[in-house]
């Protein structure tokens, strides 16, 4: 399927009996769940598992494709939690092949080629590390949460265990325990998710850069080459400026 959406617009919360793949062809999508959110800019993908609960929200002028999967047809690359990979011109031409034909197409021609196809790369795709998991316990799940709101905090590690009436060194260790990340990392995903957000919705990047909590787009750009394989933002001309 094909779908358009507003600058700001959020699906109620909800669920699919099969895995979903988002693909954003424009603007960025934010999928949220109980545990954690995942970011899908333009050009990158998300695979949803099936009967998971989530929420959608779009940013920018956001075109999606979204297409259902059985465990069968997926296989081995059946997602055991969501995931976000980088989307090849082939996986891109061929969903949007797929989009524009009948929703109940052919396996034996065209829609099921298409189909294969489409399996085919999902299976080759590479995992983008994107996502921004959430702390379960209700201490670190609050400070999380301000952290949100308030993406360029400044606190050093003494003032955040301060804040939760922990240690640094047990504060460390939750936090790691509970999103799988240290807390310097959490920090750097969430600051990223923010700037990406800001400039899908027209925010130039150094002023996206400041408000997330850099010095500058050149700090930004540096920290999301650390992290992620391949750098989502385009070069952008004001650097050299």
């Amino acid at each position: 399927m094909h779908q358009s959406f507003l600058n700001g617009a959020r699906t109620r919360w909800h669920s699919h009996r099969r895995i979903e793949l988002l693909h954003a062809s424009g603007g960025l999508l934010l999928l949220h769940t109980e545990i954690g959110t995942w970011t899908v800019p333009s050009g990158y993908a998300l695979l949803v598992p099936a009967d998971l609960p989530h929420e959608l929200a779009a940013y920018g002028c956001c075109e999606m494709r979204a297409a259902f999967f059985t465990d069968e047809a997926l296989g081995d690359a059946v997602p055991r939690s969501c995931r976000v990979i980088a989307v090849s011109e082939l996986l891109d031409v061929s969903l949007r092949a797929l989009a524009s034909g009948p929703l109940l197409y052919d396996l034996g021609g065209r829609g099921g080629h298409l189909a294969a196809l489409i399996v085919d790369e999902i299976r080759e795709a590479s995992e983008i590390q994107i996502a921004l998991p959430m702390p379960q316990t209700p201490p670190l799940r609050k400070l999380a949460r301000d952290m949100i709101q308030k993406p360029a905090l400044a606190h050093d590690l003494d003032g955040w265990a301060e804040q939760t009436g922990v240690s640094r060194s047990t504060f460390t260790r939750r936090f790691r325990g509970e999103t799988g990340l240290s807390f310097a990392e959490w920090r750097r995903r969430l600051r990223m998710l923010h700037t990406l957000t800001l400039q899908a919705n027209g925010v130039p990047l150094r002023q996206a850069a400041v408000t997330a909590g850099y010095r500058n787009a050149n700090a930004l750009r540096d920290m999301m080459r650390r992290t992620l394989t391949t750098t989502v933002l385009p070069p952008s001309p004001e650097l050299d400026r």
